[in-house]
């Protein structure tokens, strides 16, 4: 079953809160929305939405926003700075009070994940948009965009190069619960997945057929790569330790040689993109790129977690 609040309200913390037919019917709900924006009848109309971030956000705080007002509720605000949070309140009576006055909270933070279940337990419908090890929408997002470019998940090839990050922690929970998908991922050294993480989504991929890798070097790529997927190197609201840090990524850049070992392949970036750094222009901007259409589906995924956890409170 999904996990829900002592109220039964649904919330997504982490890929783990959702069975895998909570994902398949989110995945596919995001494709609908793709297709009819409009396919609701306003599910949220009198509900209030707190949108908490206290990170910068560009894609992922529209989506939310646009996506709760397209849906009917009411939206509340609040920036890195609005809240008692900053002047010593703790995290558990910041949720009592905000539980009772909203009925759905998305958060980004840059803190430990767990303080979300704080709120959920107070009966919010609780999102994360974004915490320091894991990125769940954006997963949501990737997924409704390669099903609706190529029809289902199951079976795809994928390429992950870069730093195993918050979004290829979410993107490695996501792929290895579709039956069949093989997923490489390629990190510099020092800058890999969670081994703890790593070792659970090759469990979960090798029970439904598929096959979750990683290794630290870009040596004797896979023959067959339906997606190749990147984002930024330095992730949003981090640093790295070691001041020569870009020395280790240079040979994780997309560029054009890489993308025309699989001429058939599409180009995900979870964006913002430093062109130059981690892809280049002509790949970003190029045929195979679907990084803004990706980007789109940001919203239609965000309407589809929202109806989810709030429309049967």
């Amino acid at each position: 079953m999904a996990v829900t609040t002592a109220e039964g309200t649904r919330r997504v913390i982490s890929l783990r809160d959702l069975t895998d037919d909570d994902l398949a019917r989110l995945v596919r709900r995001g494709t609908e929305f793709a297709a009819d924006p409009t396919a609701h009848s306003r599910p949220l109309s009198g509900r209030v939405v707190g949108v908490y971030f206290s990170k910068t956000s560009t894609r992922t705080r529209t989506a939310f926003t646009t996506g709760a007002l397209r849906l009917g509720a009411q939206v509340i605000a609040y920036g890195p700075g609005d809240l008692q949070l900053n002047t010593g309140e703790t995290p558990g009576d910041t949720a009592r009070v905000l539980g009772g006055m909203l009925d759905g909270l998305v958060v980004r933070t840059a803190g430990d994940p767990e303080e979300l279940r704080l709120f959920a337990d107070t009966g919010l419908a609780v999102v994360n948009a974004m915490s320091s090890d894991e990125h769940p929408t954006q997963a949501l997002a990737d997924l409704s965009t390669l099903t609706a470019r190529f029809g289902a998940v199951d079976n795809l090839r994928v390429l992950y190069v870069g730093e195993g990050n918050n979004t290829a922690t979410a993107l490695a929970l996501g792929l290895s619960r579709f039956p069949g998908t093989r997923v490489e991922f390629r990190t510099p050294e020092g800058y890999g997945l969670p081994a703890g993480l790593l070792a659970e989504a090759r469990a979960l991929a090798r029970d439904r057929g598929g096959r979750i890798a990683e290794r630290h070097d870009m040596d004797d790529l896979p023959e067959r790569v339906d997606v190749v997927y990147t984002t930024r190197w330095q992730t949003t609201g981090t640093t790295k330790p070691d001041p020569d840090w870009r020395r280790g990524f240079e040979p994780f850049r997309v560029d054009g040689d890489l993308m025309g070992r699989w001429p058939g392949a599409l180009f995900l970036h979870d964006l913002p993109a430093h062109r130059g750094e981690e892809v280049t222009a002509e790949v970003l901007d190029g045929p195979s790129s679907i990084a803004f259409e990706q980007a789109r589906f940001k919203l239609y995924s965000a309407m589809a977690v929202l109806e989810w956890v709030m429309a049967d409170r």
